[in-house]
C-alpha cells in the first residue's frame, strides 16, 4: 500500500479554501475511487486523469487507486483539482519526489492528452493560497498573468503535465509571470460629445463624487444612456485592494482575458431590460455564479429602460444596494459575491414616449402603472432624479462642453476630501457612511438642518431619504471646498430627491 498527497483550492463565490488531496494505491481489481462530495464535472476526471497520466509519458498504477479530496463535507465542483488528482497518485507511485509538492498548491483542468487547460477563479484561489501560507501555486498557462497579480507567493505557469512532473523532479523549470502594465486601459467616450442637459450632467458629477445612484426620466434619444455610458470615465481609477476585487469576480465569472488580466477602472454592467432575477444577482445550478451586481462591483450598473423590467427583478436589487454583497444558497452552498456598485435607472415617462410631453397618447392610469414597477422602496434608495427634457435649438450653436478629464479632476479633488474625513472610520465615499454616524457624529447646524426638518415635517422625505440626502449634502460640500454642509447644499440635495420623481 503507498499513499500520496497533494493540494488545491476549492473557491465559493469569491472564497476560497485549501482542499488536500490523498491517493491510495492498494490492492484489488484496477479501478478508480474518488470520494469526498465530488459533483459530476469532478467525477469525470477520473478518466481524464488516467489517460493524461498515461499521455505524458508516466505510468498508472495496474491497482485499485482511492483519491480523497478534504475535507470531506466540502463540496466539490469543478474540474481545477485534475492537476492536483494526478501529482497525488504520481507522488503515491513514487514517481516524483515529495520535496517541491508539500510546498504546492496545483490547479488546473488536464486535457486527455496532457495539455493543462485554465480554469475559472484562479485569482481568488491564489488569494486564498497566500492567504493560507503556502510557498507556491502552479496555474495553468493561460492564467499565468491573472494568477502574477498576487504578491507573496510564488507563481507559476505550465502547459501540459509532463512540465509540472519534469519540475516536481527538479530536471525542468516552470515560466513565471511577466510584469503587467496596467496602462492599457480602454479609451472611453468623452463627456463633451453630451449636447446640452446641463443639469444631468451636474448630476453625473455629484454622482461620481459621491458614489451615489442615480435615475434620469425622459423622452428617448435625449442623452440618458449617453450619459449613463460617460459616468465611468469620470470615477477615479480603482485602488490596489478594489482592482484585485473587481478582478477575482470576473475571474469566477470566466470574463478575463490573458492581455489584460488586471481591471483597473470601474467596470460598466448593462445588462438588458428583459434579464431574469438570476442574471441580475446571480444564480445557477450547483454553485451560484456571480450576477451582474457583483460584475459592476466598484463600478456603474445600467439597467435602461428599468420601467420595462420585471417587478421581481428590480425588488431582487434592494438588498445588495443596501448591503454591498449577496449572499446565493445553492445545492453546493452558498456563495457570497461583493456587489457595492452605483445603480443608474434610465427610463421613459410613459409607454408611447413621445419626442414632445405634449404628443403623449397614454392614459393617467397607464402613465401611473408604467413606472409603477419602480416601488417606493426601490426608489427612496435612488439619491439622485433628474427629468430631462429636449434640448433647445441653440445648444448646437454653442462651444463644446466641459471634457471627461475636466469634471474627472473635480470629482477626484471630492472624493480624496471625502476619503480622508473618513478614513479614521473605515469608509471610503460618503455614500458608504451610515446613516446614525451622519445625524449623531457628524450632525449639522441646527440652520444647516432646517430644510430637512422641514421636508421631514411635510412627510415629503421618509428617514432613510433623510440620510440620503445628507450623504448627497456632504457631497455638494466636497464638490465646493467647503469643510461641511450649509442649508444650501441641504436643500440642493433635497430638490435632487424631487425633480423627475415619477
Amino acid at each position: 500500500m503507498a499513499l500520496g498527497r497533494a493540494h488545491s483550492v476549492a473557491v465559493s463565490g469569491v472564497d476560497g479554501q485549501i482542499v488536500e488531496i490523498e491517493a491510495d494505491i492498494g490492492r484489488g481489481l484496477p479501478g478508480v475511487h474518488l470520494v469526498g462530495l465530488p459533483d459530476t464535472a469532478l467525477q469525470e476526471s477520473r478518466d481524464r486523469v488516467r489517460a493524461a497520466v498515461t499521455n505524458s509519458g508516466a505510468k498508472w498504477p495496474d491497482s485499485r487507486v482511492t483519491l480523497a479530496l478534504s475535507p470531506a463535507t466540502l463540496p466539490k465542483v469543478g474540474s481545477v483539482y485534475d492537476l492536483a488528482l494526478a501529482c497525488a497518485v504520481l507522488d503515491a507511485a513514487r514517481q516524483v519526489p515529495r520535496g517541491r509538492l508539500e510546498k504546492t498548491v496545483l490547479l488546473g483542468e488536464l486535457a486527455l492528452d496532457g495539455r493543462l487547460r485554465t480554469v475559472r477563479g484562479v485569482l481568488p484561489a491564489v488569494l486564498a493560497a497566500k492567504k493560507a501560507g503556502w510557498a507556491t501555486a502552479v496555474v495553468p498557462m493561460h492564467a499565468l498573468a491573472e494568477a502574477g497579480l498576487v504578491d507573496g507567493i510564488e507563481v507559476l505557469g505550465a502547459d501540459r503535465l509532463a512540465a509540472v512532473v519534469e519540475w516536481l523532479q527538479g530536471s525542468g523549470q516552470l515560466p513565471s509571470p511577466e510584469l503587467f502594465n496596467p496602462e492599457s486601459a480602454t479609451t472611453r467616450a468623452d463627456l463633451s460629445e453630451v449636447v446640452g442637459q446641463s443639469d444631468a450632467r451636474w448630476a453625473i458629477e455629484v454622482a461620481a463624487a459621491g458614489a451615489h445612484h442615480l435615475m434620469f426620466t425622459g423622452p428617448p434619444g435625449i442623452g440618458k444612456t449617453m450619459l449613463a455610458q460617460r459616468l465611468p470615465g469620470i470615477l477615479p481609477a480603482l485602488s490596489e485592494s478594489e482592482a484585485l476585487e473587481v478582478t477575482a469576480i470576473h475571474s469566477v465569472a470566466g470574463l478575463l482575458t490573458s492581455d489584460r488580466p488586471l481591471i483597473t477602472e470601474p467596470p460598466f454592467i448593462a445588462p438588458h431590460h428583459t434579464s431574469s432575477v438570476s442574471a441580475l444577482v446571480g444564480g445557477g445550478s450547483g454553485l451560484a455564479k456571480p450576477g451582474a451586481v457583483s460584475r459592476a462591483h466598484r463600478g456603474i450598473l445600467f439597467l435602461d429602460e428599468c420601467a420595462e423590467m420585471g417587478t421581481k427583478a428590480l425588488e431582487a436589487l434592494r438588498t445588495p444596494l443596501e448591503d454591498g454583497e449577496v449572499r446565493i444558497a445553492r445545492r453546493d452552498g452558498v456563495a457570497r459575491y461583493p456587489a457595492r456598485f452605483q445603480l443608474v435607472l434610465a427610463a421613459n415617462p410613459c409607454p408611447c414616449a413621445p419626442a414632445r410631453e405634449a404628443d403623449c397618447v397614454c392614459a393617467p392610469a397607464v402613465r401611473r402603472r408604467y413606472l409603477g414597477r419602480l416601488s417606493g422602496p426601490l426608489l427612496d434608495r435612488v439619491d439622485l432624479r433628474i427629468r430631462m427634457r429636449a434640448v433647445a435649438t441653440g445648444v448646437f450653436m454653442d462651444g463644446v462642453g466641459e471634457s471627461t478629464e475636466e469634471v474627472r479632476c473635480r470629482v477626484a479633488a471630492a472624493r480624496a476630501a471625502a476619503a480622508e474625513r473618513w478614513r479614521p472610520f473605515g469608509w471610503h465615499t460618503n455614500a458608504e457612511v451610515p446613516g446614525p454616524a451622519l445625524r449623531q457624529r457628524f450632525r449639522l447646524s441646527r440652520d444647516a438642518l432646517a430644510p430637512l426638518e422641514r421636508a421631514l415635517r411635510r412627510g415629503s422625505v421618509t428617514a432613510r431619504g433623510a440620510d440620503r440626502a445628507l450623504r448627497v449634502a456632504w457631497s455638494l460640500a466636497d464638490l465646493a471646498g467647503l469643510s461641511s454642509p450649509g442649508s444650501g447644499q441641504v436643500g440642493a440635495a433635497l430638490g435632487f430627491r424631487d425633480r423627475g420623481a415619477p
